[in-house]
């Protein structure tokens, strides 16, 4: 998320009661989670597994609740708790907007597209020229739709991202101030969700086909013409390169990349990357012909015990 206003570091440090470690003069220009960090960014972290990340990072500051020296060319704010602080941040420069409309004001609709009744279009929508919104889509504030797209009934772009932090007392939610990205000629079948960014952007590649009850996380990218089969469930920050095919009931575990051209089959499960150019299945996946090999030797075992004990029957 790029600040509409830049601040001094000294400034943000004011508004959630921070101790400033460096140079106060600097300007902040955006404030953003780590895995979408650029120069002149400020973002946060809280677990020692992760401070060696942030502070190497291209963010220029940092919250951090543990006072460590100050790495050339950065700032820290010392924080008691960076989630809550960072939570403050966001809400006070990406406030929750409440519409009056099924389609707002603001929004910003193509020629000859064609918006359903029943359909919400949130604030600063912007949606191309010869789209098809069906009843009951929902559009979430600050989402970017391009041109000849088609959005089914029942889908929802923008909503929330799953992120939260475990307390004690419960769970404390991540404040999502991203938003979602469309490219031109994308269809998204009936009963899907793709969820914004934490604080960049989801993106949906030209091109991209999307069977019905599919689910997106945040901040993943999907390549251009790839096809995504109906109940495939895509975790937070993966990366789908170009001309890749997911059939049905594929779960993807997040932070992860899916190479040009691969093939998934049906109800297959990815928990790491995996090279492009390749058709894979089972779960964990494996290549494809590899795993069928295997399936095969599986259904084959009760054959084999029954030789080897009457062998070992004969024998006696």
């Amino acid at each position: 998320m790029k600040l509409n206003t830049s601040l001094s570091i000294k400034e943000i440090a004011q508004i959630i009661n921070a101790e400033i470690i460096g140079d106060e003069t600097q300007i902040v220009t955006g404030i953003n989670e780590i895995h979408m960090v650029s120069k002149g960014d400020l973002t946060f972290v809280d677990h020692p597994k992760y401070y060696e990340k942030a502070l190497k990072s291209k963010a220029s500051y940092v919250i951090i609740n543990c006072k460590v020296d100050c790495p050339d060319g950065k700032v820290l704010l010392y924080s008691e708790d960076p989630f809550r602080d960072y939570n403050i941040l966001t809400r006070k420069f990406s406030a929750f907007q409440p519409a009056y409309k099924f389609v707002s004001d603001t929004a910003i609709i193509g020629e000859n597209t064609v918006i359903q009744p029943g359909a919400f279009i949130g604030n600063n929508v912007n949606i191309g020229n010869n789209c098809l919104i069906h009843a009951n889509v929902s559009i979430y504030d600050n989402c970017i739709i391009g041109n000849n797209v088609i959005i089914h009934s029942g889908t929802v772009i923008g909503g929330d991202a799953f992120y939260f932090k475990r307390r004690p007392e419960g769970y404390d939610k991540m404040h999502s101030c991203g938003n979602v990205i469309i490219e031109d000629n994308v269809e998204i079948g009936a009963c899907c969700t793709v969820d914004k960014g934490v604080s960049g952007d989801t993106i949906i590649g030209k091109g991209t086909k999307m069977d019905n009850h599919i689910q997106i996380g945040h901040d993943t990218v999907i390549g251009k013409n790839c096809l995504f089969a109906s109940q495939v469930g895509v975790a937070g920050v993966v990366t789908v390169e170009d001309d890749v095919i997911l059939w049905g009931q594929v779960g993807v575990q997040k932070d992860l990349t899916i190479g040009k051209g691969a093939i998934v089959l049906g109800q297959s499960g990815i928990p790491k990357s995996i090279e492009g150019g390749k058709t894979y299945f089972g779960s964990p996946v494996q290549e494809a012909r590899e795993k069928m090999k295997e399936l095969a030797i599986v259904k084959s075992l009760p054959k084999i015990i029954r030789e080897m004990r009457r062998y070992f029957e004969e024998e006696k």
